[in-house]
């Protein structure tokens, strides 16, 4: 199975995603959350799901997943994780400031502890890297992350995307490479970072890609192309952007981040692109910069 399941959706009340509101539970305590969370964790797992991806700044996903874990009893299951990123909203909807990002020695120390305190993960990776964080020039803190004995990843955001990942995979610590994976948006409005991460898989690492339904908009609002090859397959355009992602062949792992399981069922649908659908959906690709500027104006709710 190369999907995996994404938990920013369901860690927290409030996040960036279209499409949230219907596949929630109306009261959004941290009780209906956990079992929200509960019940997507286990249509996936019966889905053939084996990789769950969190961060420290999905509010309680860490915990959530980790209480699942425990409560169920599977085994092979694969948890990620990402620190970075402190969640500062104290589970309101209506914060100002929903999380605040550090790349610093003493946020890493904090926030591993945090996470091996809940989980046993199997890949722990820098939370939104891009090309003007401290840690590139951070030899303490390389150093540290060396150390833990976790596979090490990072995840990328932003119009220089592809800049960042080229940069990051350069970065050794005691003549080895620090990164074996990277997590990044690719989608079919936002596709810049496609070459860095064929050269990455070229070279042995794990490319993970996030945000694949453009934070729900090719799923609630899909262009009239992505709409068509939908209803020719008979399903939904969220299935279709999953499908464009799967497609790409250097692509090891796809997040969904379905908020429900009808979400996660309606994602999980299989779609064979034939090369006109494939063409068709490339030539939708945006320029970066205006794709992120939209992004960065999607409110919390």
């Amino acid at each position: 199975m190369r999907i995996a399941l994404g938990m920013a959706a369901l860690g927290r009340p409030a996040y960036i995603n279209l499409g949230r509101d219907t596949a929630l539970p109306a009261d959004r305590t941290p009780e209906a959350m956990r079992a929200a969370s509960f019940e997507v964790l286990d249509a996936a797992y019966a889905a053939g799901i084996r990789w769950v991806d969190a961060a420290r700044s999905y509010g309680r996903a860490e915990e959530f997943v980790a209480a699942w874990l425990a409560d169920r009893g599977h085994t092979g299951v694969t948890v990620s994780s990402k620190w970075g990123y402190e969640y500062t909203a104290d589970w309101r909807p209506d914060a100002e400031v929903h999380e605040i990002k550090q790349h610093s020695l003493a946020r890493f120390d904090q926030q591993w502890a945090e996470t091996k305190s809940l989980l046993e993960v199997g890949l722990y990776q820098v939370h939104s890297l891009t090309g003007d964080s401290p840690l590139f020039n951070d030899k303490a803190l390389l150093g540290r992350m060396a150390e833990i004995g976790v596979p090490l990843g990072f995840s990328t955001s932003g119009p220089a995307q592809a800049d960042t990942i080229r940069r990051a995979f350069d970065l050794e610590v005691n003549g080895s490479r620090l990164f074996g994976s990277v997590q990044s948006t690719w989608n079919l409005l936002e596709q810049s970072a496609g070459p860095a991460l064929a050269e990455a898989h070229a070279a042995g690492a794990r490319v993970m890609l996030k945000e694949v339904m453009a934070n729900g908009r090719l799923a609630m609002t899909p262009p009239g192309v992505v709409a068509d090859v939908a209803l020719r397959h008979g399903v939904g355009p969220d299935a279709v952007a999953i499908a464009a992602a799967l497609a790409q062949p250097w692509a090891d792992l796809v997040l969904s981040g379905a908020a429900g399981v009808a979400q996660l069922y309606a994602n999980l649908m299989p779609v064979e692109l034939d090369p006109t659908d494939e063409q068709l959906l490339t030539d939708l690709a945006e320029p970066p910069q205006d794709y992120w500027t939209r992004r960065s104006a999607l409110a919390w709710t």
